[in-house]
């Protein structure tokens, strides 16, 4: 099938970044938008773009008739989902086939394999993935919490089985702590997901958080774009990427890269994804989700490979057969630092209107960003406003190369975590890469 007019179901930075690359394989971008993103930038550069509701996700990025709608009245015959919102909802991707809309992502089947976490844990071990030890499946009550957490030893984490971003999540390192923890995030996870299903792992000391990115077309072929290590977190929300993980010899980063390639045929996987796994001291590394979408930190991968992830998603949803992996070439080191409109002390958000705005540049430096001076960040939605990505021949190099990107980079009238990553890059535990997802917790 040839897509000629993609509708993207999406705002901010991700929006602007897919219609750049839609309108340059010659194709329509149709965008969608709030009533608080009528002065955004991917309004005005799109081919047409459609007003779908008030400033709540729930009346407009989240409106399933409404996007539906404006797909139909434009005459697109794609939807690009972008990350975040309907990314990763099946109920849409099956409305969006009912109407004859190639969705520009895995089939449901494949979605649904992956969603629920507990389910996934045992599709991968199928696979002969590593997976950390744990429950198999659900767990029904606190009594059987209580008999597992003592047969794998504690400390152990307990989370939500259709959870995110750190909700629905507690780590629990004493018998007498697991009861309460236990209600409290089945409690949560029942708030923020409509599902208060629970599973247990154990807890991994100082772990760091490695990710692949992988593509899969129609015909059963599987490529890897490297791995990036997402490590430098705060509450389980990332906030540098970088790739390749230096962390990593050459062996693991081989079996590591294997691993997502079987994973990712094991479940007839197409279109882009991510296989996160936690690595321990070690180096043994354990599966622990999915992602079934495009990722926020897909631009590192795409500096050190040259390839354009989003191309390839649409070309593959076309029914194009995907390049060899020999053919792909992994080079230097890429760096990526989300700058939210947050204060960089407090992570409180900061929006309002932006009264001074320079992006840097340079060879090889790339600011993803909807911003401009004069717009006003809206406080209805995430406070990321762009993504400041840097290559170069090796980390120092490419780390030297960010700090002098950040202190280039001006937004005035708000604040940001510009002045974060700027410490960050000076940072002797982050030059040395001597850190891991607690590092900011307890620093």
């Amino acid at each position: 099938m040839q897509i000629k007019k993609v509708l993207i179901a999406n705002r901010g930075e991700i929006a602007l970044r897919a219609l750049r690359t839609i309108k340059e394989m010659g194709k329509e971008a149709i965008v969608v938008y709030s009533t608080a993103d009528k002065d955004a930038l991917y309004v005005k550069y799109a081919d047409a773009a459609i007003c779908i509701g008030n400033p709540r996700s729930s009346d407009s990025y989240l409106n399933i008739p409404a996007i539906i709608s404006a797909a139909e009245i434009s005459g697109a015959d794609a939807i690009f989902p972008g990350y975040g919102f309907l990314s990763e909802n099946q109920n849409f991707v099956e409305i969006c086939a009912k109407h004859n809309l190639k969705f520009i992502g895995p089939s449901v089947e494949a979605m649904a394999l992956m969603s629920d976490k507990s389910k996934a844990k045992q599709v991968m071990q199928r696979a002969g993935v590593p997976v950390i030890p744990g429950s198999d499946g659900a767990i029904s009550d606190i009594k059987v919490a209580k008999e597992l957490a003592k047969k794998i030893g504690y400390p152990v984490i307990l989370k939500a089985a259709a959870g995110g971003g750190g909700r629905g999540m507690r780590m629990v390192e004493r018998e007498e702590d697991l009861e309460k923890a236990f209600w409290s995030a089945e409690s949560e996870a029942m708030t923020a997901f409509g599902d208060g299903t629970m599973y247990m792992e154990k807890y991994i000391l100082n772990p760091r958080h490695i990710e692949v990115q992988v593509i899969g077309d129609s015909k059963g072929n599987v490529i890897h774009v490297g791995e990036r290590d997402c490590s430098m977190q705060r509450r389980h929300q990332k906030l540098i990427e970088e790739s390749p993980a230096i962390l990593l010899d050459d062996e693991t980063r081989k079996r590591l890269h294997e691993t997502a390639i079987r994973a990712t045929k094991a479940i007839g996987y197409e279109g882009a994804g991510t296989f996160e796994f936690l690595v321990d001291k070690n180096l043994d590394f354990y599966f622990i989700e999915m992602n079934t979408r495009l990722q926020v930190e897909h631009c590192v991968s795409e500096m050190v490979s040259g390839l354009d992830i989003i191309e390839w998603m649409i070309r593959v949803a076309e029914g194009e057969s995907l390049p060899s992996q020999e053919s792909i070439k992994l080079n230097g080191h890429a760096i990526e630092c989300r700058i939210t409109a947050e204060d960089p002390k407090s992570f409180t958000p900061s929006p309002g209107e932006i009264t001074k705005y320079v992006a840097p540049a340079g060879r090889n430096v790339r600011m993803e960003s909807h911003v401009y001076q004069g717009y006003s960040v809206p406080p209805y939605y995430d406070s990321m406003i762009g993504k400041l990505v840097v290559w170069d021949e090796d980390r120092n190099k490419a780390i030297q190369k960010m700090h002098v990107a950040l202190e280039q980079l001006v937004v005035g009238g708000i604040k940001t975590t510009r002045d974060f990553h700027i410490n960050m890059m000076k940072n002797k535990d982050f030059l040395t890469n001597n850190y891991d997802t607690n590092y900011l917790s307890k620093h």
